[in-house]
């Protein structure tokens, strides 16, 4: 919808919303049908439709309506809390309080939901979930009404207009801590990380005790990999209650980050001396077992986790991301069962699908395994803003701004170090082996996917120039060259905490593909390696993985295969116009003749050969992707051919690989 349409549609649905309070629910009634004739999948439109229809009265219409609306929009709080009010009226208390409790757990401003949930739960010895209830209704009591309102914006994913709210709400209100920590979520929802980390360390200063600033805090620290400043700030809360098992478990995991897994599974263990059944502590002590290799112990901390909480989807989902555990047919019936409660957590729902997905793919139940898939894509592709127009809108802006001539203006730019590797190039192409190869090498440090430039993107995004803001990647042809060199030595200083004194160092974040321009153009002497996989198989292994963030595209068959293309031509482009700064290294390639890839590999970055290179399963180090098992053991050609299983399935796919739309 253009914003023009948009425009019209909210004037139209503010006369039904005044209708609607005036108490003339005919008339609201009449203008939703007529609304809904040119647009019913309209999600606000519907919303309100079912509430008229429960004010007037019509309870089994307005009950099938909100089912048609969950449908189309699975993660609206909003339409989960019609539904709780529905079936409380239908004398469903039950049904009515676990729909009450999703929406809380969807949209945060819903004070309704919450004072329904009290009101169902005292009485009924349910204590653990009532103080929630009332911790949260007495936050949002707490809070300006122009704040509720920011939550529930930011909870529709209305997210400009909560920022812009928000921040009318500051300027009258500067040092208003819950106002600093609302935007700083926005911030982080936006990716503006760099602003979310000012307030919060803003909020924090202002008022040093407030528990979860300071928590929120460390979190965004830990989102910048500022490892060292979150741990330094996780030890200050801990040291000033030495027994929290809060603070303990936010120690330990950012005690993982610096990749110190004997501090971070001491730390577990003390809170699980305390709370020897909470199911968090016990996957993330599963996960920490799991990046040292220590598989065997990971899987039984999950297994715990399991027997502790068996609705716990996360810790399922964990032993099937092992890619090397089978599930029995006990866990598999168990799965199942869970999977089909309505009341669920949507992540839960979302962590069970792709592990259903796995336990049927390891049977050769390629049907149900791609149902599961499906659902578990569908799920999270309703929480995302990822729009595939506007991301190749991006790249063709790209590729107009950063040409030959371009380069050629800019030749001497930058900071001149040679220590840094990039490995970009799709999810699930083979990178983590790439990594684990030249990390094998004793002149290589192994890192992570390190945000670095993905953050002075977005922050490039917002600079003004002459009081305009250009935007990205337009911003590009307004640099200077004394703003590209400090670029590159702000780079190589920001990520020296993650290496281990090796001459060079590896960063392996996949869609730094998009910023080979702005690389180019701080670290001219860098060398780039695009992890390059067949089309089908590498877009298809993406969409089964169930990422942690960052990859939004991956949700949807189309979307995934229009950015393989994109990126594709992207990576054409840097070839024309860069030629030589980028190695293309094929995985099947690798699969087939892995020494003679590894000498081509190490030709590039300038590196001696190593036989160590070539038995990579051999390292020991933290690998933290999704392949972390298959990249200790020698060569893994399974997974060539995979896709291929689910080909009835994929004609999305291939026809958005191919250029065309279904």
């Amino acid at each position: 919808m253009d914003v023009q349409a948009a425009d019209a549609a909210e004037v139209a649905l503010g006369r039904v919303r005044a209708n609607i309070a005036a108490g003339a629910l005919g008339v609201a009634l009449r203008e939703l049908a007529a609304f809904l004739e040119s647009a019913p999948e309209h999600v606000d439109a519907l919303y309100l439709q079912v509430v008229a229809l429960r004010y007037g009265g019509a309870l089994e219409e307005a009950a099938h309506r909100v089912d048609t609306l969950i449908s189309l929009s699975p993660l609206d709080g909003r339409a989960f809390q019609e539904r709780g009010h529905l079936l409380k009226a239908l004398g469903k208390p039950a049904a009515a309080l676990a729909a009450y409790q999703r929406a809380g757990q969807l949209n945060t401003a819903l004070r309704a939901s919450f004072e329904a949930q009290i009101q169902l739960l005292e009485g009924s010895g349910r204590q653990r979930e009532l103080i929630y209830a009332e911790a949260q209704l007495d936050r949002l009591r707490s809070l300006p009404k122009a704040l509720v309102a920011v939550l529930d914006l930011a909870a529709q994913n209305k997210l400009a207009r909560a920022e812009a709210l928000c921040r009318r709400f500051l300027q009258e209100h500067p040092d208003h801590v819950e106002g600093m920590r609302i935007l700083a979520d926005i911030g982080v929802r936006l990716g503006v990380l760099e602003d979310a980390e000012f307030l919060l360390e803003s909020a924090v200063a202002f008022e040093p005790g407030h528990v979860e600033a300071r928590i929120d805090y460390v979190n965004v620290l830990r989102k910048r990999q500022k490892f060292e400043a979150a741990l330094k700030q996780a030890r200050a809360l801990l040291a000033s209650a030495p027994d929290n098992p809060r603070f303990q478990s936010l120690c330990a995991v950012e005690h993982m980050q610096m990749g110190e897994y004997d501090g971070a599974l001491e730390l577990l263990e003390a809170v699980l001396e305390k709370m020897p059944d909470d199911a968090v502590t016990l996957t993330t002590r599963g996960h920490a077992l799991k990046t040292c290799g220590r598989t065997k112990e990971a899987v039984a901390s999950y297994r715990r986790a399991l027997i502790a909480q068996p609705r716990h989807g996360e810790a399922y989902y964990a032993l099937s991301n092992l890619k090397t555990y089978r599930f029995s047919e006990d866990e598999l019936a168990a799965m199942r069962a869970l999977h089909a409660q309505a009341d669920l957590a949507q992540a839960d729902q979302s962590y069970l699908s792709f592990a259903l997905g796995k336990a049927h793919e390891d049977r050769r139940d390629y049907s149900q395994a791609f149902e599961f898939y499906e659902q578990g894509n569908r799920l999270k592709r309703a929480a995302s803003r990822y729009d595939a127009a506007s991301m190749a809108e991006e790249f063709a802006h790209t590729r107009a701004i950063c040409g030959q001539d371009f380069f050629a203006a800019r030749r001497r730019w930058g900071c001149e170090s040679s220590d840094p590797i990039f490995i970009v190039g799709l999810p699930r192409a083979g990178s983590t082996l790439l990594e684990q190869i030249l990390s094998s090498h004793s002149q290589v440090d192994g890192t992570l996917e390190l945000p670095n430039v993905l953050s002075l993107a977005q922050r490039l995004r917002r600079r003004r120039f002459d009081g305009k803001r250009p935007g990205y990647p337009h911003v590009l042809a307004h640099l200077s060259q004394a703003d590209c060199r400090a670029f590159g030595e702000a780079y190589i200083e920001d990520t020296r905490i993650h290496r281990r004194g090796a001459p060079h160092f590896i960063d392996k974040m996949p869609n730094n593909f998009r910023h080979i321009g702005l690389i180019r153009l701080m670290l001219p002497n860098a060398r780039i390696i695009d992890a390059r996989r067949e089309p089908m198989a590498c877009c298809f292994s993406g969409y089964k993985q169930l990422f942690a963030e960052g990859q939004e595209f991956s949700y949807d068959l189309q979307d995934i295969g229009r950015y393989y293309r994109d990126y594709e031509r992207l990576m054409a482009h840097w070839d024309e116009v860069l030629p030589g700064f980028v190695l293309r290294v094929r995985h099947e390639d690798v699969v087939a003749n892995l020494e003679g890839q590894v000498r081509r590999l190490l030709d590039f970055c300038g590196l001696p050969f190593e036989a160590g290179c070539l038995r990579y399963y051999e390292t020991e180090r933290s690998v933290r992707t999704p392949s972390s098992e298959q990249v200790r053991q020698p060569i893994f050609r399974d997974s060539v051919e995979q896709w291929k299983h689910f080909e009835p399935w994929l004609g999305p796919l291939q026809a958005a690989l191919e250029g065309h739309d279904t």
